[in-house]
């Protein structure tokens, strides 16, 4: 068995990304393990990838600081490895791939491809063309260490049981739709008022059950409401851990997500995502894995995209970017895909 361990520390949409690709190489390389390093919280998107161990990186406390840092790669190299991927390319990736590189092992890192995706982002003179996708850029660095490796960009929908307290709603004969509205960052959030709008619309039909996912405190509580104010409105949030909601949304019909982690967790259970675009693009690469361009919705315009994350603004003539898109745009694309 060849080792290979794996380091992508964050966010949560990128480390679902490489679920979606280690899932795939597992298939296609039968003689490897994989030693999985993250966060703690991420380790239920790769229980069922086959020889996989999930090693928790804890940055708070146990590895942090350089101290840390070297703290982990001793644990790490308990496994006698035999490359290391460093998928995600930050001060603490780079650092322990340093140490290993030092150590004789054989180390690749992610192009993160600054320069194109800068061009595609600057105020002036953009270059708008679609850049190689986030999860191919992974597979590229798998493909570094000798390889071969093809991804399918298919979407394969996973089997997982239903959660029993929803067993009758997703046995239910209606269309199951799933919603992520949130967003770390606000300028790639859905006007929320819009979003209401959307699931009044599906609520009121009688034809739709509506799960409500992701976020924290004060999203649980906008979620909680519109579950109490229109009917066949469920709210999974601070009801459900991350292994629920994946086993949820593997038996929805269409998800719907901000460019944010609902998309890419709805990648890695094999499940349709019709996503809404603003400030970002996804020309930048972040795309879910299987998902399709033709379900992006979004509104083009000189000045988008304003940044490959949504940290920034992105003013297209006094309006931002995100409001260019309606809720009849949104509604609209459900129910052609849920005819």
């Amino acid at each position: 068995m060849k080792r290979i361990i794996v380091t992508r520390f964050s966010a949560m949409g990128d480390v679902a990304m490489v679920a979606s690709v280690l899932k795939e190489f597992q298939q296609q390389h039968t003689d490897t393990e994989i030693i999985m390093v993250s966060r703690k919280p991420f380790s239920t998107f790769f229980e069922h990838i086959p020889r996989l161990k999930f090693h928790v990186f804890d940055p708070k406390y146990k590895h942090k600081g350089l101290t840390g840092i070297y703290t982990l790669f001793t644990e790490l190299k308990a496994y006698k490895t035999d490359f290391v991927a460093d998928l995600h390319y930050n001060i603490r990736s780079r650092t322990l791939s340093l140490f290993f590189k030092i150590s004789g092992y054989k180390t690749q890192s992610i192009d993160k491809g600054r320069k194109e995706k800068t061009e595609l982002t600057r105020p002036q003179n953009k270059v708008k063309k679609q850049l190689k996708l986030t999860t191919e850029r992974y597979a590229d660095v798998l493909r570094k260490l000798g390889f071969s490796f093809n991804l399918s960009h298919t979407l394969v929908k996973e089997h997982r049981l239903i959660p029993t307290q929803l067993l009758a709603v997703l046995a239910s004969d209606k269309k199951k739709i799933g919603i992520a509205p949130f967003a770390q960052h606000s300028y790639k959030v859905f006007p929320l008022h819009k979003m209401e709008a959307v699931i009044q619309r599906l609520s009121t039909s009688g034809e739709y059950e509506v799960f409500i996912f992701g976020g924290g405190e004060s999203e649980k509580t906008i979620a909680a409401e519109w579950s109490k104010k229109f009917p066949k409105v469920y709210n999974t949030i601070g009801t459900s851990n991350i292994s629920q909601e994946l086993d949820i949304i593997s038996h929805l019909d269409l998800m719907i997500s901000m460019d944010s982690s609902g998309m890419h967790m709805a990648s890695l259970v094999g499940t349709r995502c019709l996503s809404v675009w603003g400030a970002t693009h996804p020309f930048a690469g972040f795309l879910g894995f299987g998902q399709s361009y033709d379900d992006c919705i979004q509104i083009e315009h000189p000045n988008r995209p304003s940044s490959v994350y949504g940290n920034k603004p992105c003013d297209c003539d006094g309006v931002e970017a995100i409001d260019l898109v309606s809720s009849e745009m949104v509604v609209t694309r459900i129910e052609e895909i849920c005819v």
